[in-house]
């Protein structure tokens, strides 16, 4: 995940498309929801971080191998909190999809990783949200992992034509529940 160091969340860390002096490649998006409690309570305040691929599917860490090309525009990290009503906002780019060496013609479908730390600082919440309609979705080993298909569609978040913004960005929805029967799966161990 993004190492942001030792410094306060600005305005600028919610749009990963204005943290350069160039327009990022890609197609534009807006993403949002909230972050909910196991009652359906926001939770407010809450730091919720993102990470993700490029466009073209590369993250832009030395640790990347994949020959797609970096853009010097975005750098695919960004970060909010939650407002009084437990809502968070990013704008960003849709990211590519990607290979990954687990088995052959394997490929990652587009995702977005977001860390929440849930009731203490040592409590860090890992979870994806990925797109709907993504031919990668059966394919996917980690997407499948969660056994509970309910569970499993709650990880894909929902397009909503009134959050698109015209000429500019579409919109999906997506909330995050961070425990109970309808919590969003987390990953294990962070």
């Amino acid at each position: 995940g993004p190492a942001f160091g030792r410094t306060d969340v600005t305005d600028l860390d919610h749009d990963l498309t204005r943290q350069h002096t160039g327009e990022p490649l890609g197609e534009r998006i807006t993403v949002t929801g909230r972050v909910l409690d196991r009652a359906g309570r926001p939770v407010t305040g809450q730091l919720v971080e993102i990470w993700q691929a490029n466009a073209a599917g590369r993250y832009a860490h030395q640790r990347d191998q994949h020959p797609a090309p970096l853009d010097p525009n975005f750098t695919g990290v960004g970060r909010c909190l939650t407002d009084d009503r437990g809502h968070y906002r990013f704008t960003t780019v849709k990211p590519g999809a990607y290979p990954w060496g687990n088995h052959t013609n394997a490929w990652r479908p587009a995702h977005i990783h977001f860390s929440l730390f849930g009731t203490a600082f040592t409590q860090r919440l890992v979870t994806q949200l990925y797109f709907p309609g993504d031919p990668l979705l059966p394919y996917d080993p980690i997407l499948q992992s969660v056994t509970d298909l309910d569970a499993r569609t709650r990880l894909v978040a929902g397009y909503d034509h009134g959050l698109s913004v015209p000429e500019w960005s579409l919109g999906y929805r997506w909330d995050i529940v961070l425990d109970g029967p309808g919590a969003t799966p987390f990953e294990e161990g962070r």
